[in-house]
């Protein structure tokens, strides 16, 4: 009961398990037995997407307020030291994912068009520094890539590749580093129903959530 309405989960290297909850529009963090020792409410319109970074801080967007944010806290004693604001105007980004190598974060904005079925996505990637290193629309893939992508998770794998996943294709492309971005390398073409996330374990399996079949798919690298 004491998660609402859940858009992303993340797990810190101190072993917490962070949430963003939709319901009540905040940020909720337990440790592995399942306890809750942080809520943050105070502040976000509609946190969505997180990722932990090697400190232990949380990178996460909030998709309604077009914004990018830095959550410090001491999980063990559930006190949250401090919020920042990294990034503003950005347009609904939901997904993310931080780059444990490099410190790179890479957000997917999903950009809102006149009509149904308009809407597309935007892949952004910020250096450590939060520069802007590249951006890529869906209408930009298009002119490279052999069909319209629409994003819908994001990853990176150990060696800094930005890995997302694209529900018009039915699959898991790799667009490269951030230096090379974008390059088309699809992954997994094959199998899969409607890839809406991913992640990397730590020997390097792919995982991948599949809401076509409702499953939960693992691929060895």
């Amino acid at each position: 009961n004491d998660i609402k309405y859940p858009l992303d989960v993340t797990v810190t290297s101190d072993g917490h398990v962070v949430v963003t909850d939709g319901g009540d529009r905040s940020v909720k963090a337990f440790d592995f037995e399942g306890r809750g020792v942080l809520a943050v409410r105070e502040g976000f319109c509609l946190p969505w997407g997180l990722d932990a970074t090697p400190e232990s801080e949380v990178i996460l967007t909030d998709s309604e307020a077009g914004a990018l944010y830095r959550l410090t806290a001491d999980f063990k004693k559930g006190k949250l030291k401090k919020c920042q604001m990294l990034r503003s105007q950005l347009i609904s980004p939901r997904g993310i994912a931080v780059s444990q190598t490099s410190g790179a974060i890479v957000v997917i904005e999903h950009l809102k068009a006149q009509g149904p079925h308009n809407g597309s996505t935007r892949v952004k990637i910020f250096s450590a520094e939060m520069d802007l290193v590249g951006q890529m629309d869906s209408f930009g893939l298009n002119l490279v890539f052999p069909s319209k992508i629409y994003t819908t998770a994001v990853a990176f794998d150990k060696e800094g590749r930005v890995i997302v996943t694209d529900v018009c294709s039915q699959a898991v492309i790799c667009l490269g580093k951030p230096e090379e971005f974008p390059v088309f390398n699809p992954l997994i073409s094959h199998g899969l129903a409607y890839p809406v996330g991913l992640t990397y374990t730590t020997n390097n399996s792919l995982v991948v959530l599949d809401s076509g079949d409702h499953s939960v798919k693992i691929y060895s690298s």
